[in-house]
């Protein structure tokens, strides 16, 4: 009984070593990967935005543009719904987006040790998670989980909360972001939110993206919904 015991306790450090082991290993392959933003990308981005509350809707289709040198543009293609979201919500965001790379932030939402601690949190779905806990409280900065590819550590999707509210309106943001390769780089494809607003209520965000260019190759014809007016 005994040895059955010694045995069982050395089968059980023997696991946790080797998960220990298999983390480490997962985490520095994924913060080894030099994976630099695109050089110059131009996107058809489909914003989409509800308020169950006040049962208003919106919905956006905007090109946007970036590179290191000229930094980040956009021009309204088409539109329709509230004018409130489009004015408060997506223009705010593509604004802020705008400032972030005017003043040349992009790095602080970088998922690196400066921004981030990491700790094992298993595998789901086929891939690594590693828990992030950020480093400050920032509006850039996520509290929750990264899921990466085992086998190399490339990054397909980031969720959880923000590390601080955008505003004293907004009591709570949820976040999922999701990553692809797309022309050999990887640049997000998806982002959806779960907002708590004061009075206002649930309310949800969906922002996906279409690649025309990155970095020169031309990898899509990207359609806006409808002509509208630019901006």
């Amino acid at each position: 009984m005994r040895f059955f015991g010694a045995g069982l306790a050395c089968a059980l450090a023997c696991a946790d070593l080797s998960a220990h082991q298999n983390f480490a290993q997962v985490l520095e392959r994924f913060l080894s990967r030099s994976d630099p933003r695109p050089a110059h990308y131009r996107a058809l981005r489909h914003l989409d935005a509800r308020n169950q509350h006040f049962r208003a809707s919106a919905w956006m289709d905007v090109w946007t543009e970036a590179d290191a040198a000229g930094g980040f543009t956009y021009q309204v293609a088409a539109e329709g719904g509230s004018s409130y979201i489009r004015k408060h919500v997506f223009v705010a965001a593509l604004t802020a987006e705008q400032k972030m790379w005017r003043d040349g932030e992009p790095q602080r939402a970088d998922v690196n040790v400066s921004n981030y601690q990491f700790q094992d949190h298993g595998a789901a779905e086929g891939l690594a998670a590693l828990a992030i806990t950020p480093r400050r409280k920032d509006v850039l900065l996520i509290d929750g989980w990264v899921f990466v590819k085992q086998e190399d550590g490339d990054l397909v999707r980031i969720e959880g909360r923000l590390s601080k509210n955008p505003s004293i309106w907004t009591r709570r943001v949820e976040i999922i972001r999701r990553y692809e390769r797309v022309g050999g780089v990887r640049v997000p494809t998806e982002i959806e939110s779960i907002a708590q607003v004061l009075i206002a209520g649930q309310s949800t965000f969906r922002m996906t993206y279409e690649y025309a260019t990155i970095n020169g190759q031309h990898i899509g014809d990207p359609k806006p919904r409808t002509q509208g007016r630019q901006n």
